[in-house]
């Protein structure tokens, strides 16, 4: 059998794949209708603990292709292994790990999405898809759907549909685009922020403006340096923050408008914010 012969004998789907991981895009197997693969027996119906999905972003460890985008890998024996072979001949299509390659798409689904992505987003390169426009840039974020009217972004957790290279030249994740995935205003709600006072003796040494500016600069900057669980790292600086912080009444609206900005300048969504504040106060009994 010549080599000719065995390349032909690999599916369609298969060989981009390859392609796509050769390129350091992680690829995963799609079905029809564009959804992934059913989970392995060993992870039906999510009996594994769903350990792959809770972490921000990591592989999936499974002989299968699990856990939707968590299967999506760059390594050529897991894409060519035998676990694998079923859902690459009966795949569909081939999606990918747009977060895993350091990539963000902004799913345009109608003729108006891309419309107002002309007039707003900066240029860069441009897939044609069945309905609208995927437009890549350089940089990764939280993903978020419906944005706005027609508009999905595809990036850390999530996966798009590989439907070629495109066109035009890929530039830097922007601002703008990043201030999309923020649906709520940055605001902070005074139910969820309120720290009960407690009694202290003489004057509370957290109310020097230098000791408690600094402790949220460090905070701020914790959140901001963040490379990876992003949702994490935001709950354990929010409890650190009330442990040194909460119970002597020093920590304002402002206070928390600035750690909930440094979280949703990362994609986090006010929602978020709001729980994980919330979650922090409740395991320190305040």
């Amino acid at each position: 059998m010549t080599q000719a012969t065995d390349i032909r004998r690999v599916p369609t789907h298969l060989r981009t794949a390859l392609s796509l991981a050769a390129a350091g895009v992680p690829p995963l197997p799609l079905r029809t209708g564009k959804v992934p693969f059913g989970n392995c027996r060993t992870c039906a119906k999510n009996t594994c603990g769903g350990r792959p999905i809770m972490k921000s972003p990591g592989p999936c460890h499974c002989p299968a292709p699990c856990h939707a985008w968590a299967a999506a890998t760059t390594d050529p024996d897991v894409l060519n292994s035998r676990p694998w072979a079923t859902a690459w001949r009966q795949a569909a299509g081939v999606g990918y790990h747009p977060g895993g390659a350091g990539l963000t798409v902004v799913d345009l689904d109608n003729a108006d999405a891309i419309a107002w992505a002309r007039d707003t987003l900066p240029a860069t390169r441009i897939v044609p898809t069945t309905r609208g426009e995927h437009w890549l840039y350089q940089g990764a974020m939280q993903s978020a759907n419906a944005v706005r009217p027609g508009v999905d972004i595809k990036s850390t957790m999530a996966y798009a549909r590989w439907l070629g290279p495109g066109t035009g030249t890929m530039t830097a994740l922007p601002d703008v685009v990043r201030a999309l995935a923020m649906k709520e205003p940055i605001a902070v709600r005074p139910a969820a922020i309120t720290v009960p006072a407690q009694p202290v003796s003489g004057e509370c040494r957290h109310r020097t403006p230098a000791y408690l500016d600094r402790g949220i600069a460090m905070a701020e900057q914790r959140i901001t340096e963040a490379s990876s669980a992003v949702h994490a790292t935001v709950y354990r600086t929010f409890l650190a923050v009330l442990s040194t912080h909460g119970r002597c009444g020093c920590l304002t609206d402002a206070h928390m408008a600035r750690l909930f900005t440094a979280a949703q300048i990362k994609g986090e969504s006010a929602r978020h914010c709001t729980d994980a504040w919330t979650n922090a106060l409740t395991t320190l009994g305040l």
